[in-house]
């Protein structure tokens, strides 16, 4: 489990608990309510907040998802720190995934930023540009890469441990986003994506793409 989500998990099981055990010795309609809302909503934020392991290839060359998901779109774009020919790949979450961000490449994080904004549905192509965000800028030695974790109208929460000058390893952990949320990768037009529109993506698992040589 997510360590985020520990103190969450505990505030549900504990009053659980308690009322298994008022269930246990007075038996009435009310404790054993109590104790289904409860115990559910414990089980829900521990399925929730699961960080299950991942075997990541550690191929330089390769970027990986950053997150479990589908991805909803593959656009061109220009991007200031990327380059003028880039592309997004955006990735949605919806409340069942896996919602644990791993960083898609080995490198050098050169910028971390939080971003205030709106709370649209994570699916509405605006959020990449107008939703509460943050943007993580990171050099590898082929090529410039920038993730984004975006908000979503439920989600009010992003985790980033990223700072600039961290060196970060392809596959490992650094942050979330609560609930329904979105992950866009933004990457230059000489990688060879790996990935379609609408294709189920696995954070740190699936390779979104491989860089070319000139």
């Amino acid at each position: 489990m997510a360590r985020e989500g520990l103190a969450i998990t505990l505030s549900f099981l504990v009053p659980a608990l308690a009322c298994a055990v008022l269930t246990y010795l007075y038996g009435t309609d009310l404790w054993k309510i109590l104790l289904v809302v409860t115990a559910g909503l414990s089980l829900f934020s521990a399925y929730f907040y699961r960080d299950p392991d991942r075997e990541v290839p550690l191929d330089p060359a390769k970027i990986v998802s950053p997150a479990d998901g589908r991805i909803v779109a593959i656009q061109p774009m220009s991007d200031y720190y990327v380059g003028n020919n880039a592309i997004r790949i955006s990735i949605f979450l919806n409340i069942f995934n896996v919602h644990i961000n791993r960083v898609p490449c080995s490198g050098s994080v050169v910028n971390s930023q939080y971003r205030p904004g709106k709370f649209l549905p994570a699916f509405d192509p605006r959020t990449s540009e107008e939703n509460e965000q943050t943007i993580i800028d990171i050099q590898n030695m082929r090529f410039k890469l920038r993730v984004k974790q975006i908000s979503g109208m439920l989600a009010r929460r992003i985790v980033n441990n990223l700072r600039p000058g961290d060196s970060v390893v392809i596959g490992r952990r650094f942050g979330l986003i609560k609930f329904g949320s979105r992950v866009d990768v933004i990457v230059p037009t000489e990688m060879a994506l790996n990935v379609q529109l609408k294709q189920k993506v696995v954070g740190g698992k699936t390779i979104l793409g491989e860089w070319r040589e000139a």
